[in-house]
């Protein structure tokens, strides 16, 4: 068997499940399908608070494959027939990872975790340090004040 930790999908997987929790998206899960699924490897799933906070999860989810050198098969589920039409699940196939962006009713409805029950689920946040827990840089350049405490 494989060694599970090294392939090149479980790192984009990780990854972009990362840029998704840094983009407010609510429980966020990966989960391994190789030898269950005959269409990808991992599964990313997120939940978006809004259909706008969707959208913009997914475009910042698009520049981080960019940043990685991957570019999507596809992607479905942002566009609508008219601007006001709500977005309930949008996807982004990388083929060895799929990322799947619901709102919270559509993650309930289709209930993934459920679905693939026997996946197992992989730890993304190991050694993960989310941007906002990270220090602020420290002020630069000739007229930089240090911060004053409050």
């Amino acid at each position: 068997m494989a060694k599970r930790t090294t392939s090149p999908g479980r790192r984009l997987a990780v990854a972009l499940a990362r840029v998704c929790a840094e983009n407010r998206c609510r429980d966020v899960v990966v989960l391994d399908v190789r030898g269950l699924s005959p269409v990808t490897d991992f599964f990313v799933l997120a939940t978006g608070t809004s259909p706008r906070q969707m959208r913009s999860v997914v475009s910042r989810v698009e520049d981080a494959g960019r940043d990685l050198k991957q570019k999507p098969f596809g992607v479905e589920g942002t566009e609508t027939r008219d601007q006001t039409a709500d977005t309930r699940w949008i996807l982004i196939d990388y083929v060895d990872v799929v990322i799947n962006v619901f709102c919270d009713e559509s993650r309930h409805f289709y209930d993934f975790e459920l679905l693939w029950g026997d996946a197992p689920r992989v730890n993304w946040q190991r050694g993960w340090k989310p941007r906002a827990d990270l220090p602020s840089p420290a002020p630069e350049g000739p007229d930089a004040q240090p911060p004053t405490a409050p």
